[in-house]
């Protein structure tokens, strides 16, 4: 199998660390080849801490997903996430040279070229600049404006800014471990590529990623992004709440949170209990199902209402921004029973669970069904889609193709060019005069001879 036929999907998250090697099958769906898993140890509420532990975990699940797919790894496709993460709103224009020329991609990416060139704070630096509606001339409220003739090319764009030294770490890792980053995508971008639909996307609709150490969202309206933002609490710091709530150890506390765990503690009964085994000897604890729900809600209600202050701050509530298909809940946090009904409560929204499978073909026994793995699938998936812009021909290899493949076309006799014959004498007729001349031209020693003779005439005069 050839390098160019699959990409790979590199999420490095805060408790897991994922490598998902797929491709693109004949009817469009994706076809994975091979999951690698490891427990991330390096990375803290979504950026690198300890570069030595995750060049380890990171190695550790390429290795696994090498081995599952049968292909050598050497590409990858990177997500980054982090409270150093930020975004702003930019307009920018260019004035193309050639107006009567259309628009091409290359215009557009000359105008994303100069958006890149501004001037960060200290230590930051651009990781996305994402086009929403284009201008042209004075034309605006376009989305495609390939094709399009105009000499002032203007747009707005959604400009994501990150710390320079969280990327340079994330970089210094996936080199050390042996790889190619090909590409640097925001995590919660990707996370939307496998779990909207684009009818969600049209209508208005934020995502809001629940990771270990985080919680991403990016709000959508009109098919074109909006709003991005990270917030520095995940599922991390529930365990971390059940951990001292309960006075138990942080594995069990995540395997409570896991299997028992519920956001809304009206819906546990007082009588139900869980045994956790004691410590060296120490005596089982008894720890009640509506306690636990009770300190996982006072943490989802906190989250939720920093994701209510995210979605005031875009506008989510006015008429002309509403999100129409509401929120759609994802990562592994999302896989806290109740939490659905404790979003629609909290925001006003209408939500539900984003599952990344629906792109996936091969999914058969549903492995890749929990939406922890919706980051990891819209890494992948991107990927794809950088290998599928590599191979589309350029304008000019698709005229070169053209004119190479184009066949001599056979020109039919006229009425008036029956004969040949008659075609030659007239081809031989306006030949005449020139084939004369050429004759009557003197050679250059004749025209030295004359140029002599004409000075000694003029001396004798």
């Amino acid at each position: 199998m050839e390098n160019q036929e699959y990409s790979v999907g590199l999420d490095i998250g805060t408790t897991k660390i994922v490598a998902i090697v797929g491709r693109r099958n004949a009817h469009g769906k994706i076809e994975i080849l091979g999951v690698g898993k490891a427990k991330s140890l390096g990375v803290h509420k979504g950026i690198v801490n300890n570069i030595s532990q995750t060049i380890n975990s990171i190695k550790t699940a390429v290795a696994e997903a090498q081995s599952s797919a049968g292909v050598p790894i050497h590409k990858v496709t990177v997500g980054i996430a982090g409270k150093h993460i930020r975004s702003l709103q930019h307009s920018d224009y260019i004035m193309r040279e050639h107006p009567d020329r259309y628009i091409t991609e290359d215009d557009i990416e000359k105008l994303k070229d100069q958006v890149k060139k501004l001037v960060m704070l200290p230590g930051e630096e651009i990781i996305h600049v994402l086009p929403q509606e284009y201008k042209v001339d004075s034309e605006g409220e376009i989305q495609e404006p390939v094709g399009m003739h105009g000499k002032r090319l203007e747009a707005n764009f959604h400009v994501v800014v990150g710390q320079m030294g969280s990327i340079r770490n994330i970089a210094r890792c996936v080199r050390e471990a042996g790889l190619e980053m090909e590409a640097l995508t925001l995590e919660p971008l990707a996370s939307s590529e496998a779990v909207l639909t684009k009818e969600e996307k049209e209508a208005g609709v934020a995502i809001v990623d629940i990771g270990g150490g985080t919680t991403d969202i990016a709000i959508f309206k009109d098919n074109i992004i909006r709003h991005t933002c990270v917030i520095p609490y995940g599922g991390g710091i529930i365990t971390d709440d059940i951990k001292e709530g309960c006075s138990i150890i942080e594995k069990h506390a995540e395997q409570l949170k896991v299997k028992f765990g519920s956001s809304v503690p009206e819906l546990e009964k007082d009588s139900t209990y869980v045994t956790i085994p004691g410590l060296h000897g120490r005596p089982d604890k008894e720890i009640s199902l509506k306690v636990l729900a009770q300190i996982i809600n006072a943490r989802v209600e906190e989250i939720l209402e920093m994701v209510n202050t995210e979605l005031k701050a875009y506008g989510a509530f006015e008429q002309k921004k509403k999100l129409i298909a509401g929120i759609v809940l994802t990562g592994g946090g999302s896989n806290l029973r109740n939490l659905r009904q404790l979003a629609n409560y909290t925001t006003g929204f209408d939500s539900r669970i984003g599952f990344a499978n629906e792109y996936v073909a091969n999914d058969k026994n549903q492995y890749l069904k929990g939406p922890e793995f919706a980051t990891s699938i819209g890494l992948l998936m991107e990927s794809l889609k950088i290998r599928d812009k590599k191979m589309l021909p350029t304008e000019e290899e698709i005229i070169e193709e053209a004119v190479a493949k184009a066949e001599p076309v056979a020109l039919q006799p006229t009425a008036e060019v029956e004969k040949p014959q008659q075609v030659v004498k007239q081809i031989e007729e306006l030949a005449k005069p020139k084939e004369q001349a050429r004759r009557n031209k003197p050679t250059f020693g004749q025209s030295l001879m004359d140029k002599v003779k004409k000075f000694f005439e003029e001396v004798e005069d």
